[in-house]
């Protein structure tokens, strides 16, 4: 299979593009959400449901399979494409921000990450070769270098210090897999591999990550180390410093980003690839994502609404249900109420997609994006963890 990320299209008056990028279980039109696998499973929402949504690729995590159910599991069901029954593309995460997350569980060197699993805190230890033996199992169509996300604040030289790290262990990443191409099966040496730019808040040391992160020529490029509690003005510097250094002609990822605006904002800057719980973890408390703005269905206003979340919706909820109905499942604590603001809020981000790519295409995404941020309110908090 040849590796390929084709430019299609780039707006006039912003640095947004669409793009197509082919992979061993499909291709993927960019820009492009990636709903949330996390542990084998975007939650509450089974695969057939995500092929309706026309969902083009999942993300898993590294870290939580490794932890459960275990590489032996996996490796018994065929790999994660078998195990989950999702015939299309999936990304993998490293686990860079599990570490990161696991801070007082964890001890970092050069060699890798020793950590006690949140689970039953058994120990273990993961490096970039054992994240990418992983990787190799799972049977990602694209699989990411490990890296250390810092966070914030933090000061310049600790930033220096773990970016130079990642830096060491792309490297390494990178090696394995071409020492073992060779030997391994044929959907690994067809899989793609990305490097991830580190930097924390700093100019410099983002720019010296990218250039460093880019001479290592990886199969596309993530920024990481954003949406880790820094305000939004310095996520975005992070992106538009970045951004320059990475080539036209591969993919770029934002990691675990973002609320809509923020996406379309991104798309502006020239990222093409996203993933975000937002859709799904802000469904689980009864908070629905529409054009414009959120809206809480727990909250009293809606106990007589007989208007979907969404008009013009063509999502199953909106189809089908009122928002007062809806409502009273979430305030009894009925699962169905919860999967339909889920499958609602995925509609959402998936459709926000393809009318980006469309807009792009026709030279308009500017003026879409400009009118959508100007309508789109947040009425309860969104964070992300």
């Amino acid at each position: 299979m040849q590796k390929t990320f084709e430019l299609l299209a780039i707006d006039r008056h912003s640095k947004a593009r669409c793009g197509r990028l082919t992979s061993a279980h499909g291709e993927i039109d960019t820009p492009v959400f990636m709903p949330v696998g996390t542990q084998g499973s975007v939650k509450g929402v089974s695969p057939r449901e995500l092929r309706e949504l026309r969902a083009q690729i999942v993300l898993g995590n590294t870290y939580h399979l490794f932890v459960r159910p275990g590489l032996d599991v996996i490796k018994h069901f065929g790999g994660l494409h078998n195990f989950m029954n999702w015939s299309g593309p999936i990304l993998t995460d490293s686990g860079g921000y599990q570490i990161f997350s696991l801070a007082k569980l964890r001890k970092i060197t050069e060699e890798g990450v020793e950590f006690q699993n949140h689970i039953d805190g058994a120990r273990a230890f993961i490096s970039p070769e054992v994240v990418m033996e992983i990787q190799l199992l799972l049977g990602s169509d694209i699989t990411m270098a490990l890296d250390e996300c810092v966070p914030y604040p933090c000061k310049y030289d600790y930033a220096a210090q773990s970016a130079e790290m990642t830096t060491r262990w792309a490297r390494r990443c990178r090696e394995w897999k071409r020492r073992n191409c060779e030997t391994a099966k044929r959907g690994f040496v067809d899989s793609m591999l990305f490097g991830i730019v580190q930097g924390a808040t700093f100019e410099e040391l983002r720019k010296e990550s990218a250039q460093a992160i880019v001479d290592l020529d990886f199969d596309g490029y993530a920024i990481g180390g954003v949406s880790v509690g820094e305000p939004e003005e310095e996520m975005m510097r992070a992106v538009e410093w970045a951004e320059p250094i990475l080539p036209a002609n591969k993919p770029r990822y934002a990691m675990g980003l973002g609320t809509p605006p923020q996406l379309l904002e991104l798309i502006a800057r020239g990222v093409d690839m996203f993933d975000c719980v937002l859709p799904t973890r802000l469904a689980r408390n009864g908070t629905a994502f529409t054009a414009t703005g959120t809206v809480n269905l727990k909250n009293a206003e809606f106990i007589l609404d007989k208007n979907p979340i969404e008009e013009n919706c063509a999502c199953e909820a909106c189809r089908e249900f009122s928002r007062g109905y809806i409502r009273h499942l979430i305030k009894t604590e009925e699962i169905l109420g919860l999967r339909l603001i889920t499958l609602h809020n995925l509609h959402f981000y998936l459709t926000l997609m393809n009318q980006s790519r469309a807009e792009i295409e026709k030279g308009t995404f500017d003026q879409f994006r400009k009118a959508f941020v100007t309508e789109y309110k947040t009425r309860d908090a969104v964070t992300v963890e």
